[in-house]
């Protein structure tokens, strides 16, 4: 096993990975008073909470989301990297990111070649 990464590291950062792919999320959410996390060595994984009976993401999602939609989607992708219940919760809704709203905008952002 010399080299390898625990369990724990591995599926919290590929939740992770995961949830941030996931259209809508704007990013993973520690909580009010960052409490919500997976403590690893050196480091930590915010918003995204392993347990033996449950996997718990905290996000933020954009204001151009169907929350609910988003949620789903997000629960989704998790259930495709852990094997138990997974438990979604939204925790804030922000604006879309000014420079990608732009760029999304008709005429907007960079001109096609």
């Amino acid at each position: 096993m010399t080299g390898a990464a625990p369990a724990g590291d591995d599926i919290a950062d590929r939740v992770a990975a995961a949830v941030i792919a996931v259209p809508g999320v704007a990013f993973l959410h520690g909580g009010v008073f960052g409490e919500i996390g997976t403590y690893l060595p050196g480091r930590r994984v915010s918003g995204v909470a392993v347990r033996d009976d449950a996997t718990e993401v905290h996000i933020a999602v954009t204001t151009d989301s169907v929350v609910r939609d988003t949620a789903d989607a997000v629960r989704r992708a998790v259930r495709a990297v852990v094997d138990k219940p997974v438990n979604v919760l939204v925790e804030d809704v922000v604006p879309v990111d000014p420079a990608q709203a732009e760029s999304s905008e008709p005429g907007g952002g960079t001109p096609a070649p």
